[in-house]
C-alpha cells in the first residue's frame, strides 16, 4: 500500500481498504484459476495494480464514464481503476469464462458495485461506451478493428471517447500500420519510478 499512496496520496479509507484485500484474494484464487503468473504473484502491486492504474495519471474519469476493459483476463486494469473510479461504469470482457470467476470473487471481497463481467469477445458486445482500455492483449491494429463502432458519439471526458491501451517492449512499428485521426504514446516512466516500468507504454488512439 505504500507504493499505491506514494502516487495516489489522495485515496479514501475505504479505497484503501479495497486495494489491500486485492492481495490476499488474488494470492488465493491464482492457486485455484492461474491468472497472474504464479512467480508473478508478490509483485502484483508494482507490476499489475500500479501498472493498470497508469492509465489514471494520463486521464481521471468524469462520473458516469463507461468503460469496456477489453480482454480484461482476472480484471486488470477494469479492477483497480474501478476503485479508484467508484462512479464509473465498467464492463469487464473476456472470452475465458474462469478468469472472469476470479473477478466476480474480488468483487464480492472488495464491495465492488460499478463492476460488470461478460464472457463475450469485444465485438459481439452490443454496449457502446466512453473509452476501451487493455493490458497487453492484441496487437493495436486488432484492437482498433475489434472496438471500432463501440465508441459514444458525445465526448463526456476532458479527452475525445477512444482506446487507451497498456503494451510493452516497442510499440512503434504497431503505430505505425494503423491510419487514426489520433494516436498518443506515453512512456509508463513519466508516471512511476522503476525498472519494471523501462520499456512500458500507455497508448491513446481514436479513428
Amino acid at each position: 500500500m505504500e507504493l499505491l499512496l506514494k502516487y495516489f496520496p489522495q485515496i479514501s479509507p475505504r479505497q484503501i481498504q479495497q486495494f489491500s484485500s486485492l492481495g490476499r484474494v488474488y494470492a488465493e484464487w491464482n492457486e485455484k484459476i492461474n491468472v497472474i503468473s504464479r512467480k508473478d504473484i508478490g509483485n502484483l502491486y508494482q507490476r499489475h495494480i500500479l501498472h493498470s492504474l497508469s492509465i489514471a495519471k494520463f486521464i481521471s474519469f468524469r462520473n458516469g464514464t463507461k468503460i469496456m476493459d477489453l480482454g480484461s483476463g482476472g480484471g486488470f486494469p477494469g479492477v483497480p481503476l474501478a476503485i479508484l473510479f467508484p462512479e464509473v461504469r465498467f464492463h469487464l470482457v473476456d472470452s475465458i469464462a474462469k478468469k472472469l470467476k476470479v473477478v466476480e470473487e474480488v468483487k464480492d471481497a472488495t464491495g465492488l458495485t460499478n463492476v460488470f463481467t461478460f464472457h463475450s469477445r469485444a465485438e459481439e458486445m452490443d454496449f457502446q461506451y466512453d473509452f476501451v482500455v487493455s493490458r497487453a492483449v492484441a496487437p493495436l491494429s486488432d484492437l482498433m478493428d475489434w472496438t471500432k463502432k463501440k465508441y459514444l458519439v458525445k465526448n463526456l471526458n476532458k479527452i475525445p471517447n477512444g482506446l487507451i491501451c497498456l503494451k510493452g517492449g516497442s510499440v512503434d512499428e504497431e503505430i505505425a500500420q494503423v491510419q487514426l485521426r489520433e494516436v498518443q504514446k506515453m512512456p509508463v516512466s513519466d508516471y512511476f519510478e522503476g525498472n519494471f516500468f523501462a520499456d512500458k507504454y500507455l497508448i491513446y488512439a481514436r479513428h
